[in-house]
C-alpha cells in the first residue's frame, strides 16, 4: 500500500525529500498513523513518502540494497541479511518500538474452538501436516469431522518466521498449503468469511478486527493465556510475544535532514501510535532508551543474527540495550 503523494517505486537509491519505508504489515499501521502526524507538522508538511507493506524479508531485501532508508520488521534482522548489508556497506540502527502478541483467530460463528495448544498447533502447522491434517478432529478429537481453512502470512512475514520458530522449532518448517499473504488485511479477510478458518496474525491487526474476528487461548509455558496487552506486559503469554522494531539506514539518517526529523519525530510520538494501532506500547522509560541509542548512534544488531523467541519483555529489552553498554561506534 502507497501513501498519498508517493512517488513510484524506483531501483536507485532515495534521494532527499522522498522518504522510503518498506517491510513488515504488522508494524505498517504504526508507521502510516506517524507519517499521517508528522505531514500535519511544519517540518513535515512538504516531505513525500512511500510506504511498503512488503513483508519483514521483502523490506530487508529493499534496506540492504539501499532502496529505502527505513524498514519496518516484526523480527530481528537474520544472519544472512547481516552479511548482505555489511556486503553493500550499509550500516544502520536499529529501534524496538513495541511488542506483539501474536494471535491465532477463528471466525467468530466458530462454536467449538476456544483454546488452543501450542502442540495443538504444532500438529496442524507444520511441514509434516501438509496435505494430510485437514480436519478439526485431526487437531483435537473433540472438533467436528469438518474440513479446516488455514490462512496465514506468507514466507516474507516476520510473523511467518517468529510464528513457526516458537511453534515449530524452525523458522522455515510450515506447511504451504493454505491461503498466504504478507498483507495482514489478506489474512484477516480470509478469516472472516469461513467459519470453518484458522489463522494467525499480529495482535493489533485482530483486535481492530473483533468484530471479524475471535481469539483463541493458547496453553503455553505459563498455561492457558488469551493474547492481550496486559498479558504480555506481565510477561504471560510465551511464547508468542515479540518485539517490533524499526531499522533505519545510518548514512541517510546523517546525510538528509527530512529523514533525522522524522526518525526523531517517530521516538517521541511513536508511543501513542503504537497504542492506536492496538499494539503493545513499552514502558515509558523505555522510549527514553531507544532515543538514547539513535542520539549516540548505535549501530548494529543487539540480537546477532539470531530469532530470539520465548524472551520476556524484560530480557527482550535487555538484550536491545545491551550495545549501550558498549563502546559507541564511529
Amino acid at each position: 500500500m502507497t501513501l498519498p503523494s508517493a512517488e513510484a517505486s524506483a531501483p536507485s537509491p532515495p534521494k532527499g525529500g522522498t522518504i522510503r519505508i518498506s517491510g513488515s504489515s504488522t508494524v505498517f499501521p504504526i508507521t502510516g498513523g506517524v507519517i499521517r502526524a508528522f505531514r500535519g507538522t511544519s517540518a513535515g508538511a512538504n516531505v513525500r513518502f512511500e510506504l511498503l507493506e512488503t513483508g519483514t524479508s521483502a523490506g530487508f531485501r529493499d534496506f540492504c540494497s539501499g532502496k529505502v532508508q527505513i524498514s519496518n520488521a516484526s523480527r530481528p534482522i537474520n544472519s544472512e541479511e547481516l552479511k548482505t548489508c555489511t556486503a553493500r556497506g550499509v550500516n544502520f540502527i536499529e529501534l524496538p518500538i513495541a511488542f506483539d502478541a501474536l494471535t491465532v483467530a477463528v471466525n467468530p460463528r466458530n462454536t467449538w474452538a476456544k483454546a488452543i495448544s501450542t502442540a495443538e498447533l504444532s500438529r496442524l502447522w507444520r511441514r509434516s501436516a501438509e496435505g494430510k491434517i485437514m480436519r478439526w478432529n485431526q487437531v483435537n478429537a473433540a472438533w467436528p469431522a469438518t474440513p479446516i481453512r488455514l490462512c496465514g502470512p506468507g514466507k516474507d512475514s516476520g510473523t511467518f518466521d517468529y510464528f513457526n520458530k516458537a511453534i515449530n522449532g524452525n523458522a522455515s518448517d510450515s506447511r504451504r498449503d493454505y491461503t498466504s499473504s504478507e498483507d495482514d488485511a489478506v489474512v484477516v479477510n480470509c478469516i472472516a468469511k469461513d467459519p470453518q478458518a484458522l489463522g494467525y496474525l499480529g495482535f493489533g491487526w485482530y483486535a481492530s478486527n473483533t468484530n471479524k474476528l475471535r481469539a483463541l487461548a493458547v496453553n503455553g509455558r505459563k498455561g492457558l493465556v488469551s493474547p492481550s496487552v496486559v498479558n504480555v506486559q506481565n510477561e504471560r503469554y510465551s511464547p508468542l510475544s515479540r518485539p517490533l522494531f524499526i531499522y533505519i539506514n545510518d548514512s541517510m539518517l546523517r546525510g538528509q535532514d527530512d529523514v533525522r526529523r522524522f526518525v526523531k519525530f517517530y521516538l517521541q510520538k511513536g508511543p501513542q501510535y503504537v497504542k492506536q494501532a492496538r499494539f503493545v506500547p513499552l514502558p515509558d522509560a523505555t522510549y527514553r532508551l531507544v532515543e538514547t541509542k539513535l542520539y549516540r548512534n548505535v549501530l548494529g544488531t543487539s540480537f546477532g543474527g539470531d530469532l530470539p523467541v520465548g524472551l520476556t519483555i524484560g530480557q527482550a529489552l535487555a538484550r536491545s540495550f545491551s550495545q549501550l553498554r558498549q563502546p559507541v561506534a564511529r
